[in-house]
């Protein structure tokens, strides 16, 4: 009798333990993936934002650096001759990167953060996508912005690059760890 007991109360600590697990993988795939968290940041914004999140998710952090550093007046976006303004209105600039210091075909999940400009991410962003292998890649956008939803800029970046497996973007403007963990645990 006493075997039959140890024998049940065996299984029945086994299968807890697996449950237990499965659980435990389930609620948190980013256990098992390689996270890259890659930005472009005109004045340290998003680069801030992206710090928070590559704590978070354990990830490589990365900036997506231009060429040529934006200057105050080329982000000045009341003027149209501004270096920022005459690149938004042509759908098809690409302003220079300098390269990666990581190769993003060896993540899973890359998280792009921008600075939301005319309602779009910035050039920079199109010329990061477009100059790297995201075949096979989850996509997370996120963005800050003074007063601008992430949902065009998602929309615009979907429609533009629709081969691309994304995930619905977050606006990260004033992120701290707790609202970045949150929105994690919405995505996971």
């Amino acid at each position: 009798m006493k075997e039959k007991i140890l024998a049940a109360l065996m299984a029945a600590l086994t299968a807890m333990s697996v449950s237990a697990c499965a659980h435990k993988s389930d609620n948190n795939m980013m256990e098992k993936k390689k996270v890259l968290v890659v930005y472009f940041s005109a004045t340290g914004t998003t680069a801030s934002a992206a710090q928070i999140l590559a704590k978070a998710t354990d990830g490589a952090l990365c900036e997506i650096v231009p060429q040529e550093t934006y200057t105050p007046a080329d982000l000045d976006w009341h003027d149209q001759q501004s270096r920022s303004s005459v690149e938004m209105a042509e759908a098809n600039a690409r302003p220079a990167i300098k390269p990666l210091k990581v190769n993003p075909g060896n993540f899973d999940y890359v998280f792009i953060g921008y600075p939301i400009w005319w309602d779009l991410a910035p050039r920079a962003v199109n010329t990061f996508i477009e100059n790297h292998d995201l075949s096979g890649k989850t996509l997370i956008p996120f963005a800050t912005s003074g007063s601008s939803a992430i949902d065009g800029s998602v929309r615009a970046l979907r429609a533009t690059y629709p081969k691309l497996k994304w995930q619905k973007g977050r606006l990260l403007n004033n992120a701290d760890e707790t609202k970045v963990k949150a929105w994690l645990d919405e995505l996971f």
